[in-house]
């Protein structure tokens, strides 16, 4: 769904599996998404022996391989402990593999692995991000440039191919929640990934977001928003509660202890995935109510649905990508027409 309204996505993320069980791609994900109409499929990058997938570019380029129409999106590319070159070069790749269907969602991460793993020291969390984003910036909008910075060599006059299909490749800068990201995103004119979490505590920043943006001389058309959350679909709100209350608990229990929370419950879940909670998790019927009350809130451009936070069986993901772009996507797309 291009334009006005939301662009309903299939944001599978990667398959999560125990340590030292065998890992496998299904990258008929990909295909099913678009087939059944489905605007953008991405994928995470992270550095564990629980995650999949280390560089999205690399498994994108699968996918383009496999897809005609979706648009291919990093969801997120961890920029703070990469080489901004590096990650401009592979998304323009993908863009020409691809047709023109590239996207990178630049942020910080959810996890820190990857610091230490590339020698990035994590007292300079924030420094790095400000100085690699101004970097992958200057390299979308110049062919040649010169540069100098504090965490990589200087550029001087340093040409970087290939060039993207698209001009300007299109770089969302996704967030957790702070001012100061929210700021900077609408100081640059940048498209807004907001990461989960319950609607309305978003709502001040998202005004935030637009407010920076227009002061910064950017047309409000310009100043896009995206809402990622986690969710899951069944064709019954107990079977998808079936299919993702185990992967939640086990997900978030070992996130959590790694990070000091209590141990997350089937209460929470519950409460998670009521009306005005952070989960998106039901019949197609619930999810469609759900997406639409984020668009009051929000009037978002986009909405990214994370299936799942955890393992779920393939036959059961598969149906769930069916469920969404085959009846909720027309429905929020009917809804939200103008």
């Amino acid at each position: 769904m291009h334009g006005a309204g939301i662009r309903s996505a299939a944001w599978v993320l990667e398959l999560i599996t125990r340590i030292g069980e065998a890992v496998t791609t299904r990258p008929t994900s990909s295909l099913l998404a678009d087939q059944v109409g489905l605007d953008i499929f991405g994928l995470g990058e992270h550095h564990r022996p629980d995650f999949l997938i280390s560089s999205p570019a690399v498994a994108l380029a699968a996918a383009a391989a496999r897809t005609t129409r979706i648009r291919l999106t990093s969801a997120v590319t961890v920029l703070s402990s990469d080489d901004p070159v590096r990650v401009y070069q592979d998304f323009a790749t993908l863009d020409l593999l691809s047709g023109g269907r590239a996207e990178i969602m630049a942020g910080r991460g959810s996890f820190t692995e990857s610091f230490p793993l590339f020698g990035f020291d994590l007292n300079d969390y924030d420094d790095l991000f400000s100085e690699k984003l101004d970097l992958l910036l200057r390299i979308r909008d110049a062919e040649r440039l010169s540069w100098t910075g504090h965490h990589r060599p200087p550029l001087n006059g340093s040409g970087v191919y290939p060039r993207a299909l698209q001009d300007p490749l299109p770089i969302w800068l996704a967030v957790g929640g702070t001012p100061q990201s929210v700021i900077r995103a609408g100081t640059l004119g940048l498209a807004l990934a907001i990461i989960g979490g319950e609607p309305e505590r978003f709502a001040p920043l998202i005004d935030l977001y637009r407010q920076a943006g227009a002061k910064a001389g950017h047309a409000p058309t310009t100043l896009k928003v995206g809402i990622n959350s986690h969710g899951f679909i069944a064709d019954t709100s107990e079977a998808a509660v079936a299919a993702a209350l185990p992967s939640y608990i086990e997900v978030m229990g070992w996130i959590g202890r790694e990070r000091g929370w209590p141990p997350p419950t089937p209460a929470q879940f519950a409460h998670e995935r009521s009306a005005r909670g952070a989960l998106l998790v039901g019949d197609p019927q619930e999810v469609i109510d759900k997406i639409l009350f984020e668009h009051e809130i929000f009037r978002m451009d986009r909405f990214l649905l994370q299936l799942s936070v955890g393992p779920v069986p393939h036959p059961a993901m598969m149906r769930a990508i069916k469920l969404y772009g085959m009846v909720v996507a027309p429905a929020v797309r009917k809804a939200v027409a103008p």
